[in-house]
């Protein structure tokens, strides 16, 4: 009887150990999920900083050349169109709405040819940009709406990565307290 109950204790403790080992290895995979699933929302996180960046400031750099332009709808002498010009740097207008503003820019600095007569003043550039305003703030449009998409992505994303790190914190933690619970009863049996 008595080797029958250490038999019995043994083949128990070698199960017990056996499960233990595989809680062990559970746990140590769990967390380097969590790991990676960190690093993995650090890359995402950081890129959604730089794209979020860039649409504001072509947002903002819009809204103030559209402005400008606004202001100076119309008849006037050459005047000054710095804050349409900063458009073309921008990474996020597309290259043919830079190509317009660089002909409309060009066509402000022409001087009217063969007009060398002599006349009264009259203005020097009649306002033509009517084109250029409707295609800047289709532009803040078309980058409002991809920044809002851009927004709603990201707010997706941190939902899902935090339902994970819940949830892989709920496997940690329950293979943790049965690992302990299997390790007391290991050290009972023994």
């Amino acid at each position: 009887v008595l080797k029958a109950d250490i038999e019995s204790h043994t083949a128990h403790a070698e199960r017990l150990t056996k499960e233990i080992a595989e809680h062990d290895a559970d746990i140590a995979t769990w967390k380097g999920d969590v790991e990676a699933a960190s690093k993995i929302r650090a890359i995402d996180k950081a890129n959604y900083d730089a794209t979020h960046k860039d649409y504001s400031e072509s947002i903002d750099a819009l809204m103030r050349a559209t402005a400008v332009l606004k202001k100076q709808a119309h008849d006037r002498k050459q005047a000054s169109f710095a804050q349409v010009s900063a458009l073309t740097s921008l990474s996020l207008i597309p290259p043919e709405a830079k190509k317009t503003i660089d002909l409309f820019l060009a066509q402000e600095s022409q001087d009217p040819e063969g007009l060398e007569v002599s006349a009264p003043e009259a203005s020097g550039y009649e306002f033509q940009s009517h084109g250029v305003i409707e295609m800047l703030e289709k532009l803040h449009d078309k980058f409002l709406d991809e920044r809002t998409a851009l927004e709603k992505e990201e707010m997706n994303s941190k939902h899902a990565h935090e339902m994970l790190m819940q949830d892989l914190t709920a496997q940690i933690d329950q293979a943790t307290q049965d690992r302990e619970e299997k390790s007391e009863s290991k050290a009972k049996h023994l």
